[in-house]
């Protein structure tokens, strides 16, 4: 199993950006420098008032909106009643800071790094030698808010992260009117300079939370945040390990009440899903629906789920071990129907288990990479034809087809692809052990997968909080959801102080 004993520093910046990134003063002729070969720069001159001082105005077509930039920012520059009588430069720069051009969220830079920052993020750009006055014009040009396309909502909201973090910022807060709600904002990649957005309850989330994901963001030394898995790679205590570390979520109502348990949460420009921390096992088992309804079906379904996680990791190595070592552990009916269906396949168990497994991973990824209609058709003919063809002719045990389908359908009720993706691996590892030492073999490879487990921290808190007395309080809402009125604490391990949920 999987060991990584080199724990990422919690509060050093091991690859600190270098600062300033553009190291040249503030003027029009650097900024047109700056972007030359940008195509989409747009400059125009403009003189204050119609007849005063002149104007350097840069923007960058398609990024901001053309409407707004004529409409808050060159008119009321032009107009004769607010800067005619403005000749001096000086002059001009003090009426827009006093406000004579309305454009809103209106910053003064000094600095070029955060010039090229705002112009390549949206904004319109006044520059003058030494300082430039940035307006937030973006365009409005993006993918509307839709429905949950992964985790599907019965009674939850209907709504889905997009790749503006403003509008998702707006998500959040629709759902937490409050002024708890602390959003801290920086940029990560040295090169997409996307900005990210770091979010959390003051008082309900313990205050290291932030405070580490703001250090390790700080030291993510990237070329650009474009992927997820930029982010799941670089921020966890232990990257090397295939279960996940962070808490993946396409949906604010979610998103929202991980902030209300006391997580941390993290938003990135251009990335249509939200981020948690800490992350814990059981957590990658229950879902926002099992909030949304009754408790004892929600408990029922939530066990279920535990069910089929030790069925879709175990029940492939645990066929392998019993029909290879262990025969006398099945009924003499169940055994009798085994031996029939093995006489006439020229394959092992463990061989045929291994190949069946494999086909369904092909299958799986087949119908993922290839258009809905191709995909489907694909799945059908492989679950049906190849499979009804190879028991026919006696390559594989329809046990063994059994087998692999029941633990392939397991699977797929993991809440989490990412849960679901470690599962499989270890999957194949349990069934090569079955396959060397029978059930001595499943044992030890689920204790080693078990310490594996154990010794995963994430953010500092123990992985499998709160299960094995790992100081998150009581399992009760683990493995059932508890009923309301029980519902009254929050998690000890990752609260702030507000420890009452309700009263």
């Amino acid at each position: 199993m999987l060991d990584d004993t080199v724990k990422r520093p919690q509060d050093v910046d091991v690859h600190p950006l270098p600062d300033p990134i553009y190291n040249c003063p503030v003027s029009p002729e650097n900024t047109e420098k700056l972007f030359s070969g940008c195509a989409d720069l747009e400059t125009r001159r403009v003189y204050a008032g119609g007849t005063g001082a002149a104007v350097f105005a840069c923007w960058l077509d398609g990024v901001t909106s053309g409407g707004s930039v004529a409409e808050q920012v060159l008119r009321p520059l032009t107009d004769p009643v607010r800067f005619a009588a403005l000749k001096r430069e000086a002059d001009v720069i003090a009426a827009i800071e006093n406000g004579g051009v309305y454009g809103p969220s209106m910053k003064k830079v000094t600095a070029m790094d955060q010039l090229a920052d705002a112009i390549a993020y949206g904004c319109c750009a006044l520059v003058f030698d030494g300082a430039a006055f940035t307006f937030q014009v973006k365009t409005d040009q993006h993918r509307s808010v839709q429905e949950p396309t992964v985790e599907k909502s019965v009674k939850g909201g209907k709504d889905a992260f997009v790749e503006v973090m403003r509008v998702n910022t707006a998500l959040v807060r629709s759902r937490l009117h409050t002024p708890q709600l602390k959003l801290a904002q920086t940029t990560v990649g040295r090169k997409s300079r996307s900005q990210a957005a770091v979010m959390w309850l003051e008082g309900v989330a313990a205050p290291d939370l932030p405070e580490r994901m703001l250090s390790r963001l700080k030291a993510l030394d990237v070329d650009g945040v474009v992927l997820p898995d930029v982010l799941d790679s670089g921020l966890v205590d232990m990257p090397r390990s295939p279960f996940p570390q962070l808490i993946h979520t396409e949906r604010p109502d979610k998103f929202a009440s991980l902030l209300l348990e006391g997580r941390v949460g993290l938003i990135v420009e251009g990335i249509p899903v939200g981020f948690a921390a800490p992350a814990f096992l059981p957590e990658f088992l229950k879902t926002t629906e099992d909030a949304a309804q009754h408790f004892w079906p929600a408990t029922a379904i939530r066990l279920l789920r535990w069910l089929s996680l030790a069925m879709t990791l175990l029940l492939p190595a645990f066929y392998v071990a019993v029909a290879t070592y262990h025969p006398e552990m099945l009924p003499t009916k169940m055994l009798l129907s085994v031996i029939e269906s093995k006489q006439s396949v020229p394959f092992s168990t463990a061989v045929e288990i291994l190949g069946l497994l494999l086909s369904f991973e092909l299958l799986q990824e087949a119908g993922l990479r290839l258009p809905n209609p191709v995909g489907q058709t694909v799945s059908i003919i492989g679950a049906l034809i190849v499979g009804q063809s190879a028991v026919e002719a006696k390559v594989v045990s329809p046990i063994a087809v059994i087998v692999v389908a029941l633990a392939g359908i397991a699977g797929y009720t993991m809440p989490s692809q990412d849960l679901g993706a470690a599962l499989r691996i270890f999957r194949f590892a349990l069934v090569l052990a079955a396959a060397l030492a029978g059930m001595f073999g499943i044992i030890m490879g689920a204790v080693l997968l078990l310490w594996h487990l154990c010794s995963l921290e994430s953010f500092g808190r123990a992985y499998m909080t709160p299960l094995g007395g790992c100081g998150g309080g009581s399992t009760g809402g683990t493995f059932t959801r508890n009923p309301p009125w029980r519902h009254v604490l929050r998690d000890p391990a990752i609260n702030g102080g507000d420890i009452r949920r309700r009263v």
